[in-house]
């Protein structure tokens, strides 16, 4: 004997949906010059994308000759961008040697001001806080603080 039921059917979640966090996501990537602290481009994406995906998607906004400090997301960006440096990761099980500890240290002690700028950026609630606004209007929001920021460092 058959049985007939009727599955509603799941609903079509958008590209931007992460089922992990049970909220849309968005990712912002920011270049900074090193010593003006200044933001110099936005890339901005939806859904889950790594950090190095994102990157090797806006590679033609990165200036000729630049110099690239990032983080351990970036890892074999050396492929890519051979003018950059970034902290060794340890391998499983494995811990790094003392040297290659110093060497991160070193290499950190440069990013700190990078960090302090996201630090400062969220003072804008709207970015230190879950997004609520339109999803296309995310990169133009994020142009406007951007321009903002830039401003209050000019004005210093």
């Amino acid at each position: 004997m058959l049985q007939k039921f009727q599955s509603k059917g799941l609903k079509k979640q958008s590209s931007c949906y992460s089922g992990k966090k049970k909220a849309h996501t968005f990712k912002v990537q920011v270049m900074i010059h090193y010593q003006t602290q200044k933001l110099l481009s936005l890339c901005t994406s939806y859904g889950a994308v790594h950090d190095f995906e994102l990157f090797k998607r806006n590679l033609n906004q990165v200036p000729a000759g630049a110099f690239i400090l990032a983080d351990k997301g970036y890892q074999g960006i050396y492929t890519v961008y051979p003018n950059s440096l970034l902290p060794l990761k340890a391998k499983k099980r494995c811990k790094l040697d003392p040297e290659l500890k110093i060497y991160n240290q070193e290499i950190n002690k440069r990013r700190i001001g990078i960090e302090h700028v996201f630090g400062s950026l969220k003072t804008f609630k709207i970015l230190a806080e879950q997004y609520r606004n339109r999803r296309k209007r995310l990169g133009l929001r994020f142009n406007l603080i951007a321009g903002i920021y830039n401003l209050e460092l000019s004005t210093k």
